[in-house]
């Protein structure tokens, strides 16, 4: 076969803030130097993963080839996580899924928290059988590990696709925006919406993450976007950040940050979706370790119900304090909204899809998510209703 090799730039990319060129390829990344450098390793890790990135093009190509080196994330005395999926879509259908070998892996011990790098080599994705037309193509990369690209090929070529008319959707949340436990890339609840909707997605969905750092309301500010989403609390109470003095000020001073950029956006603010065992109980959340031992990953609440009436963060509390933030700020900002994350995801749904580790909703969770996401907020009276 004859290939045609075509560099990945910017053009080719949507989904990511900033694409760095390293000794193997480019790396997407889902937030700016700026905010890297002043970010801990575990938002340097989530935000490399490409959770909503994707190539995108138009071609008469009937295969495509990618070479990319990723890195997976390891953790002994857990059941191994999937390798990440690369998923094709032809005219906005799917059309083909498949993973790359080699790679690196990053171990890390669950029981002492040390972690070791194990390098491997680059891998290669194919896709082959592409009707013999023009078309858009795009390749939904991974949401769940880090991916450098290599190199793109093709059997025609390729022309980057104008951006349109389409809304841009920026979006933050924690590992559950981001796609944890989620069935592939396009699955994720933040992909389906945007797919179901019709917009282009910016997913700022950072596995334990979504901490309210101000880098994060930075980077949130200074991106072109027409519509904004904010889901705010799980986070917040499983690592027992932040007491609720400290979260409402936080709250407000990440709303204003964004406001500095998105002066009258629609800006929607998420509370948590159902986590009964944080609903009334702080955090922080801790390995069940009588589940790893056989081989099942779980969590359970360490915090003290009594410590709540000192200011520690419930999910209740935390939505109660955001409907507060919200209703009162929305007098003075009519763009503002809130909706209240058991609207997504509440009691009838734990009931017949429960979270497998107590804290992540599961592939057909989120798809119910992304469903429920697209008709109540994109939809006829929704906040991103056109």
């Amino acid at each position: 076969m004859d290939w045609i090799t075509t560099p990945v730039t910017d053009e080719l990319l949507r989904g990511a803030l900033e694409l760095e060129r390293t000794g193997q390829g480019v790396q997407p990344h889902r937030l700016p130097a700026r905010a890297r450098a002043q970010a801990d390793g575990q938002v340097v890790m989530a935000e490399a993963q490409p959770s909503g990135v994707r190539l995108v093009f138009r071609t008469r190509a009937t295969a495509v080839e990618l070479d990319a080196l990723r890195t997976k994330a390891v953790y002994q005395g857990a059941p191994p996580r999937p390798d990440g999926l690369y998923e094709l879509l032809v005219d906005g259908e799917p059309a083909g899924r498949s993973s790359v070998g080699g790679g690196h892996q990053v171990v890390t011990d669950l029981a002492t928290g040390a972690t070791e790098m194990r390098t491997g080599p680059v891998g290669t994705v194919r896709f082959t059988g592409l009707p013999e037309r023009d078309k858009r193509v795009e390749i939904w990369l991974p949401h769940n590990e880090m991916t450098q690209l290599v190199a793109l090929r093709t059997d025609a070529p390729v022309e980057p696709v104008p951006a349109g008319n389409r809304r841009v959707w920026l979006h933050h949340g924690s590992s559950i925006s981001q796609g944890s436990d989620a069935g592939s890339p396009t699955t994720t609840w933040p992909a389906l919406a945007a797919r179901l909707s019709g917009v282009d997605l910016i997913n700022l969905g950072l596995g334990a993450s979504a901490l309210l750092d101000p880098f994060t309301a930075r980077a949130m500010r200074d991106t072109p976007a027409d519509l904004v989403s904010l889901k705010i609390g799980i986070n917040l109470v499983n690592q027992d950040a932040m007491r609720l003095r400290v979260f409402t000020a936080a709250v407000h001073g990440f709303l204003d940050t964004i406001r500095e950029g998105h002066p009258d956006l629609p800006l929607l603010v998420v509370s948590p979706l159902l986590c009964p065992m944080h609903e009334n109980t702080p955090g922080p959340s801790a390995f069940d370790f009588s589940r790893l031992s056989e081989g099942k990953l779980g969590f359970h609440a360490a915090g003290d119900p009594a410590e709540v009436a000192a200011g520690k963060l419930t999910l209740t509390v935390v939505r109660d304090e955001l409907a507060r933030i919200v209703r009162e700020r929305s007098a003075d900002d009519p763009h503002l909204h809130y909706l209240d994350g058991r609207e997504l995801y509440g009691e009838a749904d734990h009931a017949e899809l429960p979270l497998p580790d107590d804290l992540h909703p599961d592939a057909a969770a989120h798809r119910r998510v992304g469903e429920r996401f697209a008709e109540r907020v994109f939809g006829k009276g929704g906040a991103f209703a056109e």
